[in-house]
C-alpha cells in the first residue's frame, strides 16, 4: 500500500502534495510500470484524506501522462523511459550542442500547422513525377525574382475563380514565406515609411518591418476592425490589415470600414494597404467575402496570401499581388534578385493547381475543418465547461475565442493548462502593450487537433479551468 507522510507538505495543499509524492514514486520506480494503483476509496481511507482529493490527484496524473485508467479495471502506472547516465570514465567524447526538441503537447492551440494526415501525398508525388519527366532543363534554369511564370499564371486563374480578382501573372510575386515578402515590401517602398499594424495582432509582421529598418506602430482594433480615427491621427502611410478574418480576434471587417480604409489610402499618393488574406479559404458560412484588392479603384492595395494553411508551412511558398502602379518600381529596385523558392516545387504546385487538384484539396479540407470545428464546439458546449465558457468568432478561419469565467487569473489559467500539457495563448498575449483588461479569453487554433483527441482535450481543459472531473 502507498504510504505518504503529509506532515512534510509544508504550505502545499493535500492534493498538490499527493500529486508530487506519487510522481516521485513513479519516476524513482518505487511504483513499477503498469502496476495497479489502489482505488480512490481505498487510498483515501488509507491516507486519511477525502475521496475528492485522491480523485483530483489521479485526474491530474492522467492528464500529465504519469498514470492511465482502464474502464472497470482501475488505475495503472504508465511505463516511462528516463535517460540513463553514461559512465563518464568509459567515455572521452565531447558532444556537440544539440537543439532541444519541441515539446509534444496533448493539444497545442498555438500551432498553425494543418492536419498532416490530410495532405494529398499520393496526388502530390504523382504530380512531382510528371514534372520530373516533362520539364527537362526548365527545372535547372534561374528564374526572376517574381518566380516561375507557370505558377504565377495558375495563381492568377485561381484568384479570379475563387476570389473574383482580376489580376495578371505580371502582378504576382512568389516568395519563400510571407516574411520574405514583407521584407521585399520594405525594401522597394523604402525604409523611411511608417508601417501601421493591427493591435492586437500577429507580432511577427511588426518584427519583420522593424528588422528591415522601418518604423512600425500599433493601431487599436474596434468591433469593425482597425480604428480609422487612430490611423488618421498617426503618421503611418502603409497599413497592414487582415479584413477577411482578423487574427486573433476573428473580426470580419464590414464594407463600411473597408471603404473608410480605402478612402484613407486615396488621400495621399504614398499611402498603401497590405491586405493579408491568409486563411480566407476557410469561411464556413456563405461565400468568401470580396477582397479589398478587388474593390480598389486606385492601385493602393498589395494583396498577400500563402499556401501554408492549405497545404503545409514546410513548403514556404507565399505570394503577393502588386497593384499595376508598383510593378515598375518593384522591378527597378529588386529585379536583380532571384526567386528564393525551388523551381521544382513551383512547377509542381503550378500543375497541381492547373489539374484542379488544389481546388479539390481545399474543398476536402474545408469540409474536414468544418466537421472538426462542429464536433469540438459541440462537445465543449455539452461538457462541464459550458457553465463557465463562452465561444466567439467561430464561423471563419481555423481559430475561435474561448472566454472562461474563473476565480483564477488569466495567467494562472494559462499556467494550469500548460501543467496539464495544453498550450494555449491568451488574447492579451497578442497586444503590443500590456492591457488592464483581465478577461480570460483564449485563442483556440484547432487546425492541428485530431478528432480522436477532442474528448480527452475537453476533459483536461475543464479540469485545468477548475472544474472537478468525475473519474
Amino acid at each position: 500500500m502507498i504510504t505518504i507522510d503529509f506532515s512534510q507538505k509544508a504550505s502545499a495543499g493535500l492534493c498538490e502534495f499527493l500529486i508530487e509524492s506519487l510522481k516521485k514514486m513513479i519516476v524513482s520506480q518505487k511504483l513499477n510500470p503498469n502496476e495497479k494503483l489502489p482505488s480512490k476509496r481505498v487510498l483515501a481511507e488509507h491516507l486519511g484524506v477525502s475521496i475528492i482529493t485522491v480523485q483530483n490527484a489521479y485526474a491530474q496524473l492522467i492528464a500529465e501522462g504519469y498514470i492511465y485508467s482502464i474502464e472497470k479495471k482501475g488505475f495503472f502506472v504508465t511505463e516511462l523511459k528516463f535517460p540513463q547516465k553514461e559512465n563518464s570514465k568509459s567515455l572521452n567524447i565531447t558532444a556537440a550542442p544539440q537543439e532541444n526538441p519541441a515539446k509534444e503537447f496533448l493539444a497545442d492551440f498555438t500551432s498553425n500547422s494543418p492536419a498532416v494526415e490530410k495532405f494529398p501525398f499520393t496526388l502530390w508525388s504523382h504530380t512531382m513525377r510528371q514534372i520530373l519527366t516533362s520539364q527537362d532543363e526548365k527545372l535547372l534554369q534561374r528564374h526572376s525574382v517574381k518566380g516561375v511564370y507557370e505558377l504565377r499564371q495558375a495563381i492568377s486563374i485561381h484568384l479570379n475563380g475563387f476570389r473574383n480578382m482580376n489580376v495578371c501573372p505580371e502582378q504576382i510575386i512568389i516568395g519563400a514565406g510571407t516574411e520574405s515578402l514583407y521584407s521585399m515590401i520594405v525594401q522597394f517602398l523604402g525604409r523611411e515609411n511608417i508601417f501601421a499594424v493591427e493591435n492586437p495582432g500577429y507580432h511577427k509582421v511588426q518584427e519583420v518591418f522593424t528588422l528591415n529598418g522601418a518604423k512600425s506602430i500599433p493601431i487599436n482594433m474596434d468591433s469593425c476592425g482597425i480604428n480609422i480615427g487612430q490611423l488618421q491621427e498617426s503618421n503611418a502611410n502603409i497599413v497592414h490589415v487582415s479584413p477577411a478574418h482578423h487574427f486573433p480576434t476573428g473580426i470580419v471587417m464590414p464594407v463600411k470600414r473597408r471603404q473608410e480604409l480605402l478612402q484613407w489610402a486615396y488621400k495621399k499618393e504614398n499611402r498603401y494597404i497590405i491586405e493579408d488574406d491568409y486563411d480566407s479559404e476557410f469561411r464556413f458560412n456563405g461565400k468568401p467575402l470580396p477582397t479589398l484588392q478587388g474593390t480598389d479603384s486606385a492601385s493602393k492595395v498589395i494583396y498577400m496570401n500563402t499556401f501554408s494553411k492549405t497545404l503545409s508551412p514546410s513548403f514556404r511558398i507565399s505570394y503577393m499581388v502588386l497593384p499595376q502602379s508598383l510593378i515598375s518600381l518593384f522591378e527597378k529596385k529588386l529585379g536583380f534578385y532571384s526567386c528564393q523558392v525551388s523551381s521544382f516545387e513551383q512547377y509542381t504546385l503550378a500543375k497541381f493547381i492547373q489539374d484542379g487538384n488544389y481546388e479539390k484539396h481545399i474543398n476536402r479540407m474545408k469540409n474536414y475543418y468544418r466537421s472538426l470545428r462542429n464536433e469540438f464546439i459541440t462537445l465543449l458546449k455539452k461538457s462541464k465547461l459550458s457553465s463557465i465558457a463562452r465561444i466567439n468568432e467561430e464561423n471563419s478561419g481555423l481559430h475561435f475565442l474561448l472566454t472562461i469565467k474563473s476565480n483564477y487569473s488569466a495567467q494562472e489559467l494559462k499556467n494550469r493548462l500548460l501543467k496539464s500539457n495544453i498550450n494555449a495563448a491568451l488574447l492579451s498575449d497578442y497586444y503590443y502593450s500590456k492591457t488592464s483588461n483581465e478577461e480570460k479569453t483564449f485563442v483556440i487554433n484547432y487546425s492541428s487537433l485530431k478528432k480522436e483527441q477532442i474528448p480527452r482535450v475537453t476533459e483536461v481543459f475543464a479540469y485545468a479551468c477548475g472544474i472537478q472531473l468525475v473519474m
